[in-house]
């Protein structure tokens, strides 16, 4: 069944697929030669001109000639060499510890490698021009397709210079525009117009096309309009064929990519196969093994349209896609996680306050790697050109100190780009303190107002820059701040702080992303100040973190964007001043008066139970029937029954003194005391597992 089924869609892309002679005839003769006479074919041309499209004819071609054709889509990898590698060695139905270029080298077949979207690759692009397609066998032919043209590297390099071809899509001609459109059943008395409307651009033609399928009859009236994708998209919108049919389309417009799962979630339906099947049929959705996305043109103009019509719906929407994200987060670990936050972080591209300190489009130009002995000068000397000699002496000291925890981002050549600085504090010595005043005035705001408890860990981002921008707005800083995000997310992380040359250019988005402006941990090196910020994971912990920016980015009017000033600052107490916090509170369980001064009341574990703007009286209440469940805790247990009634009848119910409450419980005084005292530990015990789990609503 599945084999016929793809040999019926091969054949209905085959029948729908016109022009391109040229470039056929091109790839047909170099695999028809009994030695390739190139090695590398680049494709490259604007988005909707057809590059996908071209490269399933050329696995088509491949197959008809006899050679094994291995296609990999940039859009479902990670711009490293091992993710690289993977994907490859799936595609040639081997182990993932094989070494695919010897495997390749081993088979007497010729194999064709083709690469889409490879502009997403761009980290890895002089990893696999030097490294890896030098070790393919020699009857290995390798196609390229990409946006951009190929970097002057390819042409510079005298070794490559015979071995590369280019090819430089463009529009259709108007012969072959006709053609597609009568393959479609477009009226002839039609095409002419759409033609002059379209100039044959591959995608427009499409949706063309699709219009007419949609709706028979339909007679195409384009008006005077800039943006041909855009008016084509609302005149489709106005013809689906139902409610549900445009919510399916608005949602996979939001989010990265659309399964059948999350689509069920975002339309509310609990089956939503015809409604998948539908928009896998339209020619600007496109798709992955990870489910269907738009095509990036169409993706822009179906959310911008749908957030301008109908604010509301579209708050919902990114409501639902962010519920399911979450779920996806607490749930999973490692790869699967970071995949369900960067599709999270996708949500989030439009952020109207975010938007200008990001640069969304460029971030796949930079690769995240460790730190090399290599690499040590060039970002000793990226510190002291921006920062001075007196910092660059710091950063070589803590490269020392601390190389695995550094971030190196590399460009297309494998150069450093740029790097950021991830330093543990609770493995900083004396000697650390004392020769960066930064990390000494964190180590001790930590002591006094923070302290970390057992297993807990705090990260400060000492040196976070790019190499020609330093920290200023750049796809390297860009990249630097998502790494940040995903580092969020390690067990045990309880505080961070960022060191800013200019803190009051970040003051805007920071304080949107709850990052908080501490300048009494401001620093001077040499004569420069900078201005430090930090946010506190216990207090507000990541997804719900993640949840309020959600709130954020969906809010309905620019004033309703802006962070609002928190009714509560949040702490997270040592555990030694939290059990003194519980003996204070129970001490004062019967005088809400005094219990509205505890520092409980803005913890985690109260926290949870509240809203962020509650009032004390609020917070006094839930803080009371904390200690009075936990105290209750103690009178399931035949052997703790004695301190609960030691705990009840002196603070919860009390008598006038402790002497009648040891009489009230008929045990001498020096027992009664030492039943208390057990009690009020073993209460202070509960709420701090309590506490330590992270309240989180």
């Amino acid at each position: 069944m599945s084999s016929r089924l793809a040999d019926c869609l091969q054949s209905a892309r085959r029948r729908r697929f016109i022009g391109r002679t040229a470039e056929l005839a091109l790839f047909d003769a170099a695999l028809a030669a009994a030695e390739l006479p190139f090695f590398l074919l680049y494709v490259h041309g604007p988005g909707g001109v057809g590059k996908t499209a071209l490269l399933t004819q050329y696995a088509r071609l491949a197959e008809q000639a006899g050679a094994i054709p291995l296609t990999i889509d940039a859009r479902n990898i990670e711009p490293t060499p091992e993710a690289f590698q993977a994907s490859l060695c799936l595609a040639l139905g081997i182990a993932p510890d094989q070494s695919p270029a010897e495997v390749m080298a081993q088979r007497l077949d010729r194999h064709v490698l083709l690469i889409d979207t490879f502009e997403l690759l761009a980290p890895l692009e002089g990893w696999l021009r030097d490294t890896f397609l030098p070790q393919l066998p020699e009857n290995t032919l390798t196609v390229l397709a990409g946006r951009q043209a190929p970097a002057p590297a390819w042409r510079a390099d005298p070794g490559w210079q015979p071995l590369v071809r280019t090819l430089a899509l463009r529009n259709l001609t108007p012969e072959e525009g006709r053609a597609y459109l009568a393959q479609r059943r477009v009226p002839d008395d039609e095409a002419q117009k759409v033609l002059d409307f379209t100039h044959s651009y591959p995608l427009a033609l499409s949706l063309v096309a699709d219009l007419y399928d949609q709706r028979p009859g339909f007679r195409f009236d384009p008006a005077e309009a800039p943006d041909v994708i855009k008016l084509l998209l609302e005149q489709f919108l106005q013809r689906v064929p139902g409610p549900a049919h445009r919510t399916a389309l608005e949602a996979c417009a939001l989010v990265r990519v659309a399964t059948e799962s999350l689509l069920a979630e975002l339309v509310a339906l609990p089956d939503v196969h015809e409604l998948f099947e539908w928009l896998r049929g339209l020619s600007f959705i496109q798709t992955r093994p990870g489910g269907l996305f738009p095509h990036d043109i169409a993706r822009e103009v179906l959310a911008a349209e749908l957030r301008w019509r109908n604010p509301a719906w579209y708050t919902e929407l990114h409501r639902r896609a962010r519920a399911y994200y979450t779920a996806a987060l607490q749930r999973s670990q490692g790869a699967e996680q970071q995949l369900a936050l960067f599709d999270f972080v996708y949500l989030h591209r439009d952020n109207p306050v975010v938007r200008p300190f990001f640069e969304w489009q460029s971030g796949g130009r930079t690769l995240p790697d460790r730190l090399h002995a290599a690499d040590v000068e060039s970002l000793v000397a990226m510190v002291a050109h921006h920062e001075g000699d007196g910092a660059a002496g710091l950063a070589r000291y803590w490269l020392a100190r601390q190389p695995h925890n550094v971030m190196v981002f590399r460009d297309s050549e494998g150069r450093p780009a740029g790097f950021m600085t991830l330093l543990a504090l609770e493995q900083v010595s004396n000697a650390d303190r004392s020769a960066d005043p930064a990390v000494a005035l964190a180590w001790d705001y930590l002591r006094r107002s923070a302290p970390l408890r057992s297993g807990e860990g705090a990260t400060y981002f000492r040196f976070w820059l790019a190499a020609d921008t330093y920290q200023g707005v750049s796809p390297t800083q860009s990249v630097i701040f998502i790494n940040m995000v995903r580092h969020y997310f390690t067990p045990g992380l309880a505080y961070t702080f960022y060191a800013c040359a200019d803190p009051a250019f970040w003051q805007p988005v920071f304080a949107y992303a709850e990052l908080e402006r501490l300048p009494e941990l401001d620093f001077s090196v040499a004569g420069r100040t900078f201005g430090v910020y930090g946010h506190d994971w216990r207090a507000m912990p990541p997804t719900a973190w993640l949840e309020l920016l959600g709130q954020r980015e969906t809010a309905l009017a620019p004033q309703a964007i802006q962070p609002p000033a928190p009714a509560v600052r949040l702490v997270a107490l040592s555990q030694d001043a939290f059990v003194q916090a519980v003996e204070e509170a129970l001490r004062d369980y019967v005088r809400p008066d005094v219990l509205g001064g505890n520092p409980l009341l803005r913890s985690p574990v109260v926290q949870g139970r509240v809203e962020a703007t509650a009032g004390d009286a609020e917070r006094v209440a839930v803080l009371r029937g904390l200690l009075k469940e936990a105290a209750e805790q103690l009178q399931q247990s035949p052997k703790e029954n004695k301190y609960y009634r030691a705990v009840y009848h002196t603070y919860l119910q009390p008598a006038p003194t402790q002497e009648q409450a040891a009489e009230l419980l008929d045990v001498p005084f020096s027992t009664y005391r030492r039943h208390l005292k057990a009690g009020m530990q073993r209460i202070a015990e509960i709420l701090w597992r309590s506490e330590t789990k992270g309240a989180e609503k």
